[in-house]
């Protein structure tokens, strides 16, 4: 079983991408998951994931009306699309399997993490050019 991501590449500021995840050997509509991202020098980010069966979402305010998540459950495949990108989304991007959110005692999300022990796909390159 593996989770394989694409659609990484190189845009200018204020371009589109759209990544895929496809899974394999499980069914990725059974499990809680999300996309990541890392750039270097920088901690681990959650961006968006999906939070329950019934399709809710969750995005990080960075990327909040900018991104979308989807997922194709023929294709067994999740989807980030991204619009008016900007140097600082410059990361690789991973989807993970296992995502669960930490939410304080008023509501607020404060973090978005993976179980270890889940799956994680290998990632893909976004690099947006200024």
């Amino acid at each position: 079983a593996q989770l394989v991501e694409s659609g990484g590449g190189l845009v200018q500021t204020g371009g589109s991408l759209k990544l895929s995840c496809a899974a394999s050997g499980f069914t990725l509509a059974e499990y809680a998951i999300g996309w990541f991202r890392q750039a270097p020098g920088k901690e681990r980010e959650g961006v968006a994931c999906f939070t329950n069966a019934d399709g809710g979402t969750y995005y990080a305010d960075s990327v909040k009306g900018r991104f979308t998540i989807s997922r194709d459950r023929a294709k067994n495949t999740l989807y980030l699309e991204m619009h008016n990108l900007t140097p600082e989304d410059t990361a690789v991007y991973y989807c993970a399997t296992d995502v669960y959110l930490l939410i304080s005692h008023d509501g607020i999300v404060q973090d978005m993490g993976a179980k270890p022990g889940g799956y994680r796909g290998q990632g893909t390159q976004v690099t947006v050019s200024s």
